[in-house]
């Protein structure tokens, strides 16, 4: 179940139920921090031959666009770990990307390494018996953020049985994070799930990583430190006290045992990068040398008595940024429901004659097709503040086959990008919508560097925008919106929106009018 359906469930439920399953009101939740051991370590010498010695406040960054060297450098990562492996992530599943990666952390934390994985507790249904498991292993500690007191049954019976606590449980850790050794650091926009790298059919997504060494390496694990030690996060053990740790050891040995050991992957991305294992077999990983700072909401984002129409600090530093901008401003977000501040923003950069770009979803490519309705009702204002909107097509195969990511499926954004400038980038978990403003824990990065900028606003204005629609006002001065897009060298012109049939159109209409925008 999505996201986007688990808020509806939530809001429509107009009954506070009685007797429902409550947290322990006592939680064993030890304090530990990142480790600062690591001057010794295998990685420690990678990060530090990768990084330029003579320029300390800066760090060494890498994208990762395609989603098989995503996956590839966090096992190749994870295998060559000594001291510590820190995970953080919305969602981790029960598929073979996820089998795969618990097992090569098990692996790690049989070497003698200690692993911590802090999990959002939302997607997390029917895993209670693979993530004790996997926490009875030595070394291996798993903590779920934000949990539903309710543990069986589908994510829908858990989300309905929770209803009394709503205004906490509406409020998910969205962060993806990945640090090993305190010495190498991957975030960005990716979950552990076959759909991220390339793996699944009928849909992928397309989103971006970033790799990271040098001091803000230090930030992020920081970062996780806070959210481990958080009052929000509860261990798996203190959870699913109905299986036995024997129970649940037997499962995870299960259910992994046939996981693959192998990672394919391509030999160059589109940017030309090789993969990350070879390069740390060889003792250097090509980075490119910037000032970044890590953007971060703070885990108490999540009390249930937060004022939830305060812009988080990663929303209200997205914003500061575009804000700043001379010249353009390049957005690609899967899901974009505008605020007031947003808004305003825009407006002023109009006013400045600043070039706004925006990239997101059409309504064939969404997975959630509530967020993208509750998006259209901007897209005349937008237009009006001379924004250029962009929607993403649904790619054939042969279009798909020469993208990072999608094979022979249906691509769909997911990355959360934006360029400045051509100079400055930021790089993250937040989408451009009300979720990640009000509700949702994030974090990004905000980096001062024109190559990496380049690097993503070439990626997208060569190969995403001309797949994308155009979406204009109607020529000939009809009051309207129309898509255009090119095939086979000639334009093509929509003046109702792909994809959308009047079933279809009529059903988001009753559910957004019973959904606030601020689920969005």
């Amino acid at each position: 179940m999505s996201n986007r359906i688990f808020r509806i469930l939530l809001l429509i439920a107009f009954v506070v139920l009685s007797g429902c399953a409550s947290l322990p009101d006592t939680v064993g939740r030890p304090v530990s921090q990142a480790r600062t051991d690591v001057a010794d370590t295998r990685l420690a010498a990678v990060a530090a031959a990768s990084v330029d010695a003579q320029e300390t406040h800066l760090s060494g960054l890498r994208l990762l666009p395609a989603g098989d060297q995503a996956f590839e450098a966090r096992i190749a990562l994870t295998r060559a770990a000594q001291k510590s492996i820190d995970a953080q992530y919305y969602q981790i599943a029960d598929d073979a990307s996820g089998r795969q990666f618990l097992r090569e952390l098990r692996n790690a934390a049989d070497r003698g390494v200690r692993v911590r994985v802090l999990v959002d507790d939302l997607h997390a249904a029917g895993q209670d018996a693979l993530l004790a498991g996997f926490a009875s292993h030595p070394g291996i500690e798993v903590r779920m953020f934000n949990p539903l007191a309710v543990r069986d049954g589908s994510v829908g019976r858990r989300v309905f049985f929770s209803m009394n606590e709503f205004s906490r449980i509406n409020r998910r850790m969205h962060n993806k994070l990945f640090v090993a050794d305190s010495v190498f650091a991957i975030s960005g926009g990716r979950n552990i799930a076959d759909e991220y790298f390339g793996r699944s059919e009928p849909a992928n997504f397309i989103d971006m990583d970033m790799l990271s060494a040098g001091p803000v390496v230090a930030e992020m694990a920081a970062v996780f430190d806070a959210y481990w030690n958080s009052p929000h996060a509860y261990p798996i053990e203190e959870l699913a006290t109905s299986i036995s740790t024997e129970a649940a050891t037997w499962h995870f040995d299960k259910v992994t045992a046939a996981a693959a050991s192998d990672v394919a992957v391509t030999a160059f991305d589109s940017l030309g990068q090789p993969a990350i294992g070879p390069q740390i077999a060889a003792g250097r990983v090509e980075l490119r040398m910037a000032a970044v700072r890590v953007v971060a909401d703070s885990p108490r984002k999540a009390d249930a008595d937060t004022e939830s129409l305060a812009d988080g600090v990663v929303m209200n530093g997205n914003l500061d940024l575009m804000q700043s901008a001379h010249s353009e401003v390049l957005i690609a977000s899967p899901y974009f429901v505008p605020s007031r501040r947003t808004m305003d923003v825009l407006q002023q950069a109009a006013e400045n004659k600043v070039h706004i770009s925006i990239m997101t979803n059409s309504l064939a490519t969404t997975d959630e097709p509530l967020a993208h309705f509750g998006y259209a009702r901007y897209r005349q204002a937008l237009l009006e503040r001379r924004v250029a909107l962009y929607e993403l097509m649904p790619g054939d195969d042969e279009r798909e086959a020469h993208a990072d990511g999608p094979h022979g499926s249906l691509g769909r954004l997911h990355a959360k990008v934006a360029v400045v400038d051509r100079r400055w980038l930021s790089i993250g978990s937040m989408n451009m919508d009300r979720r990640s403003a009000h509700s949702n824990t994030e974090m990004s990065l905000i980096v001062d560097s024109p190559v990496l900028a380049t690097q993503v606003a070439g990626m997208l204005y060569t190969d995403r925008l001309p797949r994308s629609y155009q979406v204009r006002t109607t020529s000939a001065g009809r009051q309207g919106i129309e898509w255009v897009s090119q095939r086979g060298g000639e334009q093509v012109v929509q003046r109702s929106e792909p994809n959308a049939t009047t079933a279809r159109r009529l059903r988001l209409q009753m559910l957004a009018a019973i959904v606030d925008e601020e689920l969005l």
